[in-house]
């Protein structure tokens, strides 16, 4: 999950990389390094954040057109200025940057070091470069016959860039399992993780797939296999502009993220939701759509936020489109023996749509016959794809790492399909599916509304700043978003919290409740209100500090919280598009308030494509 970005042509490759690299450093900043191509390979890195690096380069003045760098999530050896990247082979003729985990790095290290190869650092990828080093000088092969023959010998994944001294105008990069790209310029080539560092220069883009590698020049590039074969690659034109990847005002991209979402879920929705035709149209998934509205079973797989959609996604399905469903962590999906077939349908979940487990997740269901459909953010990324068909969230890109609107641009799109699915399988009424899909059509402006509450929401912040631990509760299709409430609490402020269907507080969480914790209830007025508002008498009972998230017509609630933030009514299957954004707001006030870095928090990167 680290960022790479390269450059060859005519700028100043300094200045192209350390811009692109701030783009990229939500995806991992324990340090960061570039290398520069100019007569000789120079190299600067350390540990820290990618402003260390530019501050290294005002210093040492290092020009040139041809360049590669990187921001590290460390996986392999300890944050600190040696493990950083680029990672050089044993002479300094060329230098490394890779993301991704060598697996068997350990056996190739121990017998590298036999032959007398001597490693500075601790990381998986400085026993690549050694590796392309002894292939070249024994084999007497050329510098990228070395580099596919050493990629042949690796067990894992990577995304590398490589320059070398002797190869005045190049650049070799080479994917498997880790996303890279190429930026097609006017006599310049680009080379980025994602999008994100390339779109000010051009909107042209060739997507790397596994086992695919690139020699770029100044004269354009190549692609061929890592086995040799030269392969021809479609030119796709992105989507994204300049200011969809800055803060455009806003102090934190996560809060400017949070405040998108009524646009963002208007977006999902826009030439889909058809309101006055009482109809849904979802065209990523129409060609299999019978096989899906045939399904016997339908298998969610995700990660983290995505999974917490996948869990609402569980309730929507099964009330909706009366069609079975079993929500799966992709990270544990491959490593059992899963009963998966032809007759099931797997739905997998990714806003970035590179997660490596989620992926493995993909590889294993289709190998089993079954239909795999993709939900994710990243036009043309590596799940979009490798899934059968799919539905694109259109949210836009997502720098904050904690996620926000990619979780209600996912249960938009869950939404849709359980309307979808109801009506083809003949199991919702008209009468609903129209209440739904209006109800739905106006949601966007519920979301502007609960921005509103933005000062309310600050005082309760500045009241629990500093609680230790924090419990959240829900039912129902609420239960997943207090999952959500609680996960977003932990990443961004590094307050301890748990979220539980309310019903279970009785047996376990309730001896954690005093008068110090703070209690976060998810109490809409459905079918199981009654219910909730007897959780929260029994949290009144042990003094626990009650903040309800309710609407404004829901008294026996309002009466009995210390705290409560409303939200407007709307249909109850659909309270979770709503419910979420109080608690989105909540745990972003409160790392403001404790000081923590919220787009940056410690410990986690944004695109985990790395198991």
């Amino acid at each position: 999950m680290c960022g790479i970005v390269g450059y060859i042509g005519f700028r100043d490759a300094s200045d192209v990389i350390i811009k692109g690299l701030k783009r990229l450093e939500y995806r991992g900043y324990d340090s960061a390094g570039i290398a520069i191509l100019n007569g000789d390979v120079k190299v600067r890195k350390g540990k820290g954040k990618v402003i260390n690096l530019e501050n290294m380069l005002i210093e040492s003045g290092i020009k040139g057109n041809v360049g590669i760098g990187h921001t590290r999530w460390a996986t392999h050896g300890e944050p600190n200025d040696v493990n950083a990247h680029p990672h050089w082979d044993g002479k300094h003729n060329f230098a490394l940057v890779h993301n991704g985990i060598i697996e068997n790095y350990d056996a190739l290290k121990k017998e590298l070091t036999k032959k007398g190869h001597i490693f500075d650092g601790e990381t998986d990828t400085e026993v690549l470069a050694h590796l392309i080093e002894e292939i070249e000088l024994v084999g007497k092969v050329d510098f990228e016959t070395a580099v596919q023959m050493a990629l042949k010998q690796v067990d894992g994944t990577y995304g590398i860039a490589i320059v070398n001294k002797h190869e005045k105008d190049k650049i070799i990069v080479a994917r498997k399992g880790s996303p890279l790209l190429l930026g097609i310029g006017e006599d310049e080539v680009f080379i980025a993780s994602d999008a994100s560092p390339i779109i000010e220069y051009t909107n042209k883009v060739v997507y790397l797939d596994d086992d695919e590698m690139a020699i770029i020049s100044r004269d354009g590039y190549q692609v061929k296999t890592i086995s040799n074969i030269e392969l021809t690659k479609e030119v796709h034109e992105l989507e994204m502009s300049i200011e969809q990847i800055e803060k455009g005002g806003y102090p934190h991209f996560m809060l400017k993220e949070i405040h998108e979402q009524s646009v963002t879920i208007a977006d999902c929705m826009r030439g889909r939701l058809l309101p006055d035709q009482n109809k849904i149209v979802l065209g990523g998934i129409e060609r299999v759509l019978d096989r899906l509205t045939n399904a016997k079973r339908l298998i969610i797989a995700a990660c983290g936020t995505s999974w917490h959609a996948g869990l609402v996604g569980e309730y929507l399905f099964e009330y909706i489109s009366k069609l079975p469903v079993e929500v799966e962590y992709a990270s544990e999906f491959r490593y059992r023996d899963p009963l998966i077939g032809p007759e099931d349908v797997m739905l997998v979940i990714s806003q970035s749509g590179e997660t490596a487990d989620t992926l493995a997740a993909i590889r294993e269901a289709r190998k089993r016959g079954a239909l795999v459909i993709g939900i994710c953010n990243v036009v043309g990324s590596t799940i979009a794809r490798e899934t059968d068909a799919g539905i694109y969230t259109h949210a836009g890109p997502e720098i904050g790492v904690a996620s926000t609107k990619a979780f209600t641009a996912q249960v938009t799109v869950l939404s849709m399909m359980a309307i979808l699915l109801g009506q083809r399988r003949k199991v919702l009424s008209e009468t609903d599916a129209a209440a739904m899909i209006k109800a739905l059509h106006e949601i966007p402006g519920k979301v502007a509304e609960i921005m509103e509450k933005k000062e309310e929401i600050d005082q309760i912040s500045r009241l629990f700043a500093y609680a230790p631990n924090f419990l959240y509760l829900g039912r129902s299709y609420n239960f997943p978003v207090a999952l959500e409430g609680a996960l977003k609490l932990k990443e961004i402020s590094y307050i301890h919290a748990e979220g539980y269907p309310a019903a279970e507080m009785k047996h376990g969480p309730i001896a954690l409740i005093d008068e110090y914790m703070p209690v976060v209830v998810i109490a809409v007025t459905d079918h199981t209100n009654e219910k909730i508002i007897s959780n929260i008498e029994e949290v009144r009972a042990r003094k626990g500090r009650i903040i309800a998230i309710t609407t404004e017509n829901n008294h026996d609630v309002r009466n009995l919280a210390e705290y409560c933030i409303t939200i407007p009514e709307t249909h109850d299957v659909l309270t979770p598009l709503l419910t979420v954004i109080p608690l989105q707001i909540l745990s972003y006030q409160i790392a403001v308030y404790r000081k923590c870095n919220v787009d940056q928090p410690r410990n986690l990167a944004k695109s985990v494509t790395v198991e």
